[in-house]
């Protein structure tokens, strides 16, 4: 995609997400970040069915770590990963309270010390929580990087620091939930509705699917 083709394309996607958000039910950055690591490879719709109850029980990190591993388990057990998830979980609560008085950093490098949290998650807590202009890329991200000539990498850090590099910086932090919510629900991975695309006109994708019918 040629560097005057991304703020229009984002604008675009924009316009379909005017308030963008993250879809995980959360109250505080501890949550988001439970909810976050809870996510992988996991759908945000199983995720908020378990949350709810967990968090009902335990909000806090020192509540998740008087829960303990084997309990929090019970409340997860439905989602994939669930054991080592529910001992990641417990180990990070239990790391807030002795490093971070049961805070959650507001720095990479210590986010991505605790149990379960890579640089993925880190971002997500940094841009939805903080307000940080990062750019958390998931499946959905790396895909429209690729198909749609945004930011093409072999790997989720190239595609990463290419959209970081080309994204205008007024829409870095926004342009996370834009291309996450146009890739979970129109560039869907089987079957692209290019039919309904708000980007189309300045997408890479070489094949776009026709209407229905």
């Amino acid at each position: 995609m040629p560097a005057r083709d991304v703020r229009p394309f984002l604008e675009a996607l924009a316009s379909a997400h005017p308030d963008p958000k993250s879809e995980l039910l959360y109250t505080n950055p501890y949550t988001l970040l439970v909810a976050v690591v809870l996510s992988a490879q996991t759908t945000d719709v199983a995720v908020n069915k378990v949350t709810r109850p967990l968090f009902g029980s335990a909000p806090t990190p020192q509540a998740m770590v008087e829960l303990g591993a084997e309990r929090i388990g019970g409340f997860i057990r439905t989602i994939g990963l669930w054991q080592g998830k529910a001992r990641n979980v417990a180990a990070l609560s239990a790391q807030l309270i002795e490093r971070h008085g049961g805070e959650v950093p507001n720095d990479r490098a210590a986010l991505e010390a605790l149990p379960g949290v890579g640089r993925k998650t880190a971002n997500v807590v940094l841009n939805v929580a903080f307000g940080e202009s990062a750019m958390a890329v998931d499946t959905h991200i790396f895909r429209l990087g690729n198909r749609t000539g945004l930011a093409p990498g072999a790997n989720v850090r190239i595609v990463e620091d290419g959209l970081v590099r080309r994204v205008p910086a007024d829409m870095l932090r926004d342009a996370h939930h834009w291309l996450i919510l146009h890739g979970r629900y129109v560039c869907k991975a089987r079957r692209p509705e290019c039919w309904r695309c708000v980007g189309a006109a300045w997408c890479r994708l070489l094949h776009k699917s026709p209407p229905p019918g």
